[in-house]
């Protein structure tokens, strides 16, 4: 198999996008055909999912399993992957973290709790979230306090401090970090 840019003159669909097609010189068996092998049949699904986005080793289980690959198939189709590094449970952690803590703002502990549910064994786990340091996680705290600061200015400070304190708990963040970065800023707001 080979992997082919679907790019064409003139055209800007698809632009940059990878698919698989069979070599002239191979023997013709593609996911589609009826006689190609199990294990190829699964490493051509698995490499057409991964043209849209990067996927865990266990997600990509799940997937397969939906498709009714037997696991042991599937493993083998999983371990050549991971050997030539289209999978990487380690690099998926380390840029889901960066990305879900810089656009959504979430903490250490929730990105570790989603990064589990998505099949990442601890140690990679340990390893993406440990690239945000404290400073990080309550300078993310309060840049998200701020911009949410101006939406309960005029009510009361109980509820002021209920909402922004809950809007920091729902992303993760520890009640001890919420109730600092809240009261810390609330304070600079009406000075």
């Amino acid at each position: 198999m080979a992997l082919q840019s679907n790019r064409t003159r003139g055209s800007s669909s698809g632009a940059g996008r990878l698919r698989v097609v069979p070599d002239p010189v191979d023997d013709g068996s593609c996911s589609s055909e009826p006689n190609a092998d199990p294990e190829t049949a699964a490493k051509n699904l698995c490499l057409h999912w991964l043209e849209g986005r990067p996927y865990t080793r266990a997600q990509l289980a799940s997937k397969l399993a939906d498709r009714g690959v037997p696991s042991a198939v599937a493993s083998a189709a999983l371990d050549r992957l991971v050997e030539v590094g289209l999978v990487d449970d380690a690099d998926y952690a380390a840029g889901y973290v960066a990305t879900r803590q810089r656009d959504r703002g979430l903490s250490r502990r929730a990105l570790a709790t989603e990064l589990r549910i998505k099949g990442v064994d601890d140690e990679a786990v340990a390893e993406a979230v440990g690239a945000i340091s404290d400073d990080d996680e309550r300078e993310r705290a309060v840049a998200l306090v701020e911009r949410k600061l101006r939406s309960v200015r005029g009510l009361e400070r109980p509820k002021q401090v209920s909402r922004l304190v809950g809007m920091l708990a729902r992303k993760g963040y520890g009640s001890g970090l919420a109730y600092s970065v809240v009261q810390d800023a609330l304070d600079a707001d009406d000075a």
